[in-house]
């Protein structure tokens, strides 16, 4: 084993000891948000408003300030998705999955991608952010699909499937190992989520 390597392994192991702390709970946390979610539960929302608390302050440490910031709107979206998918529950006896057209999408990716070159600017310009522009795309498509899964759009599992794997590169050059493993089970999960709203979509078309 080269010392490039033993160094990752032993700066892993011992971040492995320190996960028996915040970072776990928000781990923990994280992950029944997404199974959760992936079975259309209301009950994603408050855990997903205690992980993104938690990692507020954990991206803002390691100098992640639009990660961090974009926890801050991700604790606004729980409170609105638990609002929205608890009033719909009430309504529906099953939470109904709607799909857009690829134009939509196209259309509003446009923007948001026009949106994250512009925040990259301002980043890497009068901030003392790392990976300025990394960091703002990842944080301008997560708003954008953290809304589409708050309305239960299907596409947002694709959505998320190509932003988790910027951030794993992103996390694992910032030392946060762990968090990058959580987000490859996070593509696992959203490869998943994707087939599972696809079936009940289907089955809502045909009943």
């Amino acid at each position: 084993m080269t010392e490039q390597s033993f160094s990752w392994w032993q700066q892993a192991i011992n971040q492995l000891h320190g996960m028996w702390g915040w970072e776990l709970v928000a781990v923990i946390l994280a992950l029944a948000y997404l199974i959760l979610a992936m079975n259309r539960s209301q009950w994603c929302w408050p855990a997903a408003f205690a992980s993104t608390l938690i990692y507020t302050v954990l991206f803002w440490q390691v100098a992640l300030l639009m990660e961090s910031a974009l926890n801050v709107y991700y604790m606004i979206m729980a409170i609105y998705g638990f609002y929205i998918w608890h009033r719909d529950t009430a309504e529906n006896e099953q939470l109904m999955v709607i799909s857009w057209s690829g134009q939509k999408h196209f259309a509003i990716v446009s923007v948001v991608t026009l949106l994250s070159l512009i925040a990259g600017y301002l980043m890497s310009t009068y901030t003392h952010a790392e990976f300025a522009y990394l960091d703002a795309a990842t944080t301008c498509f997560a708003v954008y699909t953290t809304y589409l899964i708050a309305i239960r759009v299907l596409q947002n599992w694709l959505y998320w499937i190509v932003i988790d794997a910027v951030s794993i590169y992103l996390y694992f050059e910032k030392g946060l190992y762990l968090t990058a493993l959580l987000f490859v089970i996070y593509i696992v999960l959203a490869i998943l989520g994707y087939f599972s709203w696809q079936r009940k979509h289907r089955q809502q078309e045909l009943s």
